[in-house]
């Protein structure tokens, strides 16, 4: 065992001595200490953990995928510790090699789509109350652009019947927010809570959506039927990029901003509308969707254009 291998073994220990699970840097840095001992390196330098993840492998179509940030992360850790044993290691800064998650073109989901989606609830789905579930979950994700963790956690008391609002109770980044809803929305939440409280007369959570022991709908069984429903569908087969549960989100941005724009609306001065609508912590956010579909941006550029010609008219 090399002292580097000895130094690892030792960082690991220590790690998973003060509670750490290590999973990734367990599996990651064995092959760390091995580079730096095949290239004579006693220790960490900042060269040589940029060279080993700058080597991750890539992806089957040539990109370079994530694992390249996560090892640097891992060396990174295992530099700190070194560096209080050798003081010729050096620590590599934060931000040399940041995470940048390959850009995805959300699947945009035609009325059709959504109409094939709920009569899929409808039909596949025995449980009647499971199917109601399903059914007014991803009708209202449609509907309102919500983050399904946010519908996921919604309490019986967060809808406010009256006024036709939701209350989402410190959602991403620590935010909450009032999201109003239409008419026939809140329509279908009352009818969805009275079926609900029929058939699950005594609920164990006080969630508004609930499964069939009474609880709490799970975020991994929620994804596990969704993608059933859009199979057994047929929605998206062969478009470039699958359709995800969260592209309901990135849909209801998209009409919502081509609805402003083919109405002729003033849609600067609305983002910020639509961002505190969805929860983003800034109006930047939004505005990615303006690259989201071609429409959208076709739209966009036409606006512009238009613009500018007034301005040299």
């Amino acid at each position: 065992m090399s002292a580097l291998e000895q130094a690892l073994a030792d960082y690991l220990q220590l790690r998973h001595s003060l509670g750490h699970e290590l999973a990734e840097a367990g599996w990651l840095l064995p092959g760390f200490v091995a580079y730096l001992d095949a290239h004579g390196s006693p220790t960490v330098t900042i060269e040589a953990a940029l060279a080993w993840a700058q080597h991750a492998p890539k992806s089957p179509a040539g990109r370079v995928t994530t694992i390249g940030p996560r090892r640097m992360t891992a060396a990174r850790g295992f530099a700190r510790y070194l560096s209080g044993i050798d003081a010729g290691t050096e620590v590599p800064p934060l931000g040399l090699m940041p995470r940048r998650a390959p850009w995805r073109r959300p699947f945009i989901y035609s009325a059709a789509d959504i109409g094939k989606l709920l009569d899929q609830a409808c039909r596949r789905i025995v449980s009647p109350l499971r199917a109601a579930t399903y059914q007014t979950l991803i009708g209202l994700l449609a509907a309102s652009g919500l983050r399904i963790g946010e519908a996921i956690k919604l309490d019986r008391s967060d809808v406010d019947w009256a006024q036709g609002v939701l209350l989402i109770r410190e959602s991403k980044f620590g935010k909450s927010r009032l999201v109003p809803l239409h008419s026939s929305s809140m329509q279908a939440l009352e009818g969805y809570a009275r079926l609900r409280d029929h058939l699950q007369p005594r609920p164990a959570e006080p969630a508004f959506f609930v499964s069939l022991n009474r609880k709490r709908l799970l975020y991994a069984v929620v994804q596990l039927t969704f993608r059933q429903l859009i199979a057994s569908a047929g929605i998206g087969a062969g478009a470039p990029s699958p359709p995800r549960l969260h592209d309901l989100r990135h849909t209801f941005a998209v009409r919502t901003l081509l609805g402003w724009y083919r109405a002729g609306e003033d849609v600067q001065s609305k983002i910020p509308s639509l961002s505190t609508y969805l929860g983003h912590r800034e109006p930047a956010s939004t505005y990615w969707y303006l690259s989201a579909a071609p429409e959208l941006l076709a739209l966009a550029a036409a606006r512009q254009d238009t613009a500018w010609s007034a301005a040299r008219s």
